[in-house]
């Protein structure tokens, strides 16, 4: 077995020895990759019944010998709510939903964990499979101050999910706003401690709930900055376009991997706005957003319809010498009625012959 060199990490990893605080190497030994695959018609609704060897996986366009699991694994599962000042009138919706988590997410054999955040990340409940515990925790959630440690939250979260047994799959499910404010943590690193651990990161956007529940929004100044000053990734032009694909909402994946990899790379201000869609594309993970009550009780039902419809798919690279960024993708064959497969973009790696 070759030992692989991931690319410096930073922060909470606690097998980084830091050394006047400049990160360095990181070595793991890696056997198998994890890709959980969700499949969606045109109609947006998940395709059941495909076969292990209809599945194709290429990594960086080598296609790869894979093991396709479509029998059911146990979840476990860490959410984490958002819980401050600014939220508080809509935590009593919030408070409504644990008794859906039991039956709809984890099911009869799964395990959840329960965080809030605001200017703390307090954990409210730790993995159990008792849904009165379950419902209880997000019931007595109460909120605490002005900031929203979101990003702090997932990595706390991640490193609970990595205790778990290996046999379990990993969910992250976040409800809160997508924007950050006052946590220690990075993105970076959050991301890096969720591909690590094989999770796969659900977000449910309070945003759009807060608009419309407060008052007319005030309309936005006019944006003076030129697009020649909005920061980029290297080697791309600030230009009207680039800026609205890197920070506009009709993002694809084949622009968000450019991104992926500039911020894995350490490069600044990627994200910042929004970390919740680097998390949830950058796992293979889903982002839904609600109005009401019942949007956020579809939503929950919606995220447990995917998770409980997923192909995991498993292998050992064969190129794991080639250093770098390895992409990944899926084709299924036979299936002429999919309209989209979604799963986790790559993940990040360098090679050792150490």
């Amino acid at each position: 077995m070759r030992t692989i060199l991931l690319l410096p990490l930073i922060g909470t990893l606690a097998a980084i020895q830091a050394q006047d605080e400049v990160p360095q190497p990181f070595r793991v030994t890696t056997e198998r990759v994890v890709a959980p695959v969700s499949v969606f018609d045109r109609n947006n609704a998940t395709v059941n019944g495909i076969e292990p060897f209809q599945f194709h996986l290429f990594d960086n366009n080598k296609e790869q010998n894979i093991q396709v699991d479509i029998s059911y694994q146990p979840i476990s599962l860490v959410i984490c709510i958002q819980a401050n000042e600014h939220v508080e009138n809509m935590l009593p919706q919030i408070r409504r939903i644990g008794n859906l988590v039991t039956p709809l997410v984890i099911g009869d054999q799964g395990a959840a964990a329960i965080i809030s955040f605001g200017s703390n990340v307090k954990t409210l409940q730790q993995f159990t499979s008792n849904p009165d515990l379950i419902t209880k925790a997000v019931r007595d959630i109460q909120p605490g101050g002005y900031s929203n440690r979101m990003i702090d939250a997932v990595v706390e979260g991640a490193r609970m999910l990595d205790k778990q047994p290996v046999n379990r799959r990993r969910i992250m499910l976040v409800i809160g706003e997508t924007r950050d404010l006052a946590s220690e943590s990075r993105a970076r690193e959050a991301l890096i401690d969720l591909q690590l651990s094989n999770i796969v990161f659900y977000a449910v956007d309070m945003s759009r709930l807060l608009s419309t529940l407060s008052a007319p929004p005030v309309q936005p100044r006019p944006d003076t900055q030129l697009p020649t000053a909005v920061p980029t990734p290297a080697g791309v032009p600030a230009t009207p376009t680039s800026v609205q694909q890197m920070y506009g909402t009709n993002g694809t994946s084949a622009q968000f991997i450019p991104l992926m990899v500039e911020l894995l790379k350490d490069v600044k201000a990627i994200f910042k706005d929004n970390p919740v869609e680097l998390f949830t594309k950058g796992t293979g993970g889903s982002e839904f957003s609600y109005y009401k009550r019942s949007g956020l009780e579809e939503a929950i039902t919606r995220i447990g319809e995917e998770l409980h419809s997923q192909y995991l798919i498993s292998y050992s690279p064969s190129n794991k010498l080639e250093g770098g960024f390895h992409q990944i993708q899926v084709e299924i064959v036979g299936h002429p009625e999919i309209k989209k497969i979604q799963t986790r973009p790559g993940y990040w790696l360098a090679a050792s012959n150490q």
